[in-house]
């Protein structure tokens, strides 16, 4: 039946009784039955639809760990350039990045998973000759950790990159190793070259 007609329905019977028939009532009565199961499974859908999964401590924390160490590789490929990064992707992702998402870890523990999602990494890298691979920060912009990596040229070895962080523990004067790299006998390009 045509809604249209239906609300007319509705309120003629209304008014023949006098009130006596409430709408409700008969909108109850010209409503089909498939009408009402088809209703109310929609509706109950949307209401299931509209429950944000309820994550545990343990689920937090590791979607964090997952969000982080993924950022972090992007970071450090951006960081690298074309000219770095693939020379170095293979012994990064496998001596490097796991020791990476060690330290993210440990970060992780010190903090309740709710307070997790307010932890942000640094979107730039430093160029150049720059350090700064990236930072974890908090909601007030308080660094927590930082990733760096420096060139290290010691005599008649060659150059290589020194994978470290720094924590706000000690206000980041420890350096805290993640690897190293070798590069070349030959000065390596600057970070981000293309």
């Amino acid at each position: 039946m045509p809604a249209w007609l239906r609300k007319s329905l509705v309120v003629l019977i209304s008014i023949f009784t006098l009130g006596m028939v409430t709408p409700a009532q008969v909108n109850g009565f010209l409503t089909t039955s498939a009408d009402r199961i088809g209703k109310s499974s929609l509706e109950e859908t949307s209401m299931v639809e509209g429950l944000e999964p309820i994550l545990d401590e343990e689920s937090l924390r590791e979607r964090f760990i997952d969000r982080a160490v993924k950022e972090a590789e992007e970071q450090s490929f951006r960081k690298f350039g074309n000219k770095i990064g693939p020379v170095i992707e293979d012994e990064f992702r496998q001596s490097i990045l796991p020791n990476i998402e060690r330290a993210i870890e440990s970060v992780a523990a010190q903090y309740p998973g709710e307070r997790l999602d307010s932890l942000e990494i640094t979107e730039t890298p430093g160029g150049g000759t720059s350090e700064k691979i990236f930072h974890i920060f908090d909601k007030d912009g308080k660094d927590l950790i930082r990733f760096h990596v420096r060139r290290d040229h010691p005599p008649k070895e060659g150059y290589w990159f020194n994978f470290h962080y720094h924590t706000y523990h000690d206000n980041f004067q420890t350096h805290y190793a993640l690897g190293t790299i070798f590069w070349d006998k030959n000065m390596p390009p600057k970070w981000k070259s293309v």
